[in-house]
């Protein structure tokens, strides 16, 4: 029987996916390990490896195809001792035998097509969490559960059992080691069984109006567009409508802003956002980075092993006071909070079409020389669509800095699941009064945005306070 090669899913996340490149074509031989395509997604371009061997026999899904679904099949792979000739595509092609993607979920790993193997290809260097092609689920088991009676199911699926009134322990799970998906949830609705009872349904469409939503908010209908002003939720055709023909071009979305918009979108709906700014004094800053730049040491070819930039300063500070406000170094997780021990601080880099923000994980460890390398490193791999999506996931908190570009001050929008993000501003000379007398000092604007589900006013106050602080104080920093 052919071996099928599916499209994987290179983050827990993924809905869907561009398959760049083939690095093997039908009739090549292929060996486990053998690299044999180059997935995009929204965030990057991955290495896909064969962990069997065989011939390449059918590629079903040419290069260059854009928003292939997860579980897609993609090729076939010919047994040791088996015709390549004589592989055929399923009937109906590979879009015919697709698995349903649930979003915000571990892809369902069963979709095979009938009488062939599961899918076996690998993801190099798939983060943790991902379940490889080819891992073996539990299909119509019981709703897997914890030691501690929690039912494993995905976010989707909870929210279906939720308005529909379904106990999800009598649901049977056909994800990965019995998990309960979108599927299984609307199988047993359908089917008239698992419902949990009225009242429960009543008391779950409630509990869900609160709850943070696992998926995209249903679109609304398109509202009439009042006099002078066009309101959210139009149509193409709508906005269109607002303009003369010819006047624009239409630029399609690409997956990184796709992805951006969505879930900037749900931070702003879901996450409750309060900012709190604060000027910082960069004098005693500027002086130690002069001489800290000064002092490095050269490698081989001449060039200094390091040169520290205010930002390096910044994340730095921003890790060292979580630390120090440790009930502010904490996640928003539904129905409980996650705080960390150590501080992990995403910095926002700017590419084209969109931006990456890598995390430098204990920042509050690190030498500031450490976390300068790190982000020049970060930031070139970024800007070639090169990080791993281990790099850029996660994190407490994050920086954006546009005091680059000139900009004074502004608020940023949290990065969900972090819990705050900091906006600085430029550096610039401005006059203050000091014992009773005008001065010249460097200043920037830093601006902390808040989750006040995680963070009350006064937990946002005393970590922009500590922030400020490490700043002024940069001395602090090296001890």
């Amino acid at each position: 029987m052919p071996i099928n090669v599916l499209m994987p899913a290179l983050s827990p996340t993924m809905e869907k996916g561009n398959l760049a490149k083939w690095l093997k074509k039908e009739g090549d031989a292929v060996k486990s390990g053998d690299v044999i395509a180059e997935i995009e997604t929204d965030k990057a371009t991955m290495e896909v490896e064969a962990v069997d061997e065989g011939v390449l026999a059918k590629i079903l899904v040419a290069e260059g195809t854009a928003d292939v679904p997860v579980n897609e099949l993609i090729a076939l792979i010919a047994e040791e001792g088996e015709d390549p000739g004589s592989v055929q595509a399923p009937k109906g092609g590979a879009e015919a035998k697709t698995a349903p993607v649930e979003p915000k979920s571990t892809p369902d790993q069963n979709a095979a097509p009938d009488g062939a193997h599961a899918s076996y290809a690998r993801v190099d260097q798939a983060p943790e969490g991902a379940m490889p092609n080819g891992a073996a689920s539990s299909a119509n088991q019981p709703a897997a559960q914890a030691s501690d009676g929690r039912i494993f199911a995905s976010p989707l699926a909870r929210r279906i059992a939720k308005q529909e009134g379904v106990d999800l322990s009598a649901v049977k799970g056909s994800g990965p080691h019995g998990r309960v998906i979108q599927r299984d949830v609307q199988a047993a609705i359908e089917g008239g069984t698992a419902k949990a009872g009225a009242s429960a349904k009543s008391q779950a469409k409630s509990e869900d109006k609160a709850a943070a939503p696992a998926a995209a908010p249903e679109k609304a209908a398109p509202k009439a567009a009042p006099a002078g002003g066009a309101p959210a939720g139009l149509s193409l055709e709508q906005v269109k409508g607002f303009y003369e023909q010819g006047s624009f071009e239409e630029v399609p979305l690409d997956g990184m802003r796709k992805t951006i918009a969505k879930r900037l979108t749900e931070a702003m709906q879901v996450a409750p956002h309060f900012y709190l700014t604060v000027d910082c004094e960069l004098d005693a800053l500027m002086k130690l980075r002069e001489t800290l730049n000064a002092s490095a040491g050269k490698d081989k070819d001449g060039k200094p092993l390091f040169k520290l930039s205010v930002n390096d300063f910044v994340i730095k500070a921003m890790g060292l006071a979580l630390t120090r406000v440790p009930t502010a170094n904490a996640v928003w997780a539904e129905d409980r909070i996650l705080r960390f021990k150590h501080a992990e601080v995403g910095v926002a880099v700017a590419i084209d079409g969109g931006l990456f923000t890598p995390v430098i994980r204990r920042a509050d460890q690190k030498t500031l020389s450490a976390i300068s390398n790190e982000m020049k490193d970060f930031a070139a791999r970024a800007r070639a669509k090169k990080l791993k999506p281990e790099e850029y996931q996660g994190g407490v908190t994050s920086v954006s800095n546009l005091g680059m570009f000139g900009i004074k001050h502004f608020t940023a929008v949290i990065n969900p699941p972090q819990s705050t993000i900091l906006a600085v501003g430029a550096g610039e000379q401005r006059v203050v009064v000091k014992d009773g007398a005008p001065a010249v000092i460097q200043a920037m604007t830093a601006t902390l945005s808040c989750d006040h589900r995680v963070l009350d006013g006064a937990l946002g106050a005393e970590l922009i306070a500590a922030f400020k602080g490490l700043i002024e104080n940069p001395m602090g920093m090296l001890v």
